[in-house]
């Protein structure tokens, strides 16, 4: 049974800093492509950033700069380091994961395992 868990969200005020982790329980295949996604409410869900296997990284232009995405592979745990923060921000934050190993700028509908959610405000 896969189960990803997010975690380290809250409120902060703009130009703060918070890190989201994403801890994954079960086998998907042995390296996954995994990406963090966030959603405000009356908006889609957009793809924030993005980690292949081999560990290249891709990210929308809205964040570009201030997001980093990275992994543990030894603690099976996804990361998104989230610097100057603005309220522009504030969302419902998911990391993904899918049974391929590149999927950089891929819609949500195409992923299949998704976290509960963590909350992010910006004020």
């Amino acid at each position: 049974h896969v189960q990803l868990v997010e975690s380290g969200g809250g409120s902060v005020q703009a130009g703060g800093s918070l890190r989201l982790s994403c801890s994954v329980s079960g086998y998907i295949i042995s390296d996954p492509c995994m990406g963090w996604f966030r959603q405000a409410p009356g908006t889609e869900r957009e793809g924030v950033a993005y980690i292949d296997s081999d560990g290249s990284t891709t990210y929308a232009d809205s964040v570009k700069g201030r997001f980093t995405i990275s992994k543990d592979n030894a603690k099976n745990t996804l990361y998104l380091r989230m610097n100057s923060l603005s309220p522009e921000d504030t969302a419902m934050f998911y990391c993904a994961a899918e049974r391929v190993y590149r999927c950089g700028n891929w819609r949500w509908t195409h992923f299949g395992y998704w976290g509960q959610g963590t909350q992010v405000t910006v004020s």
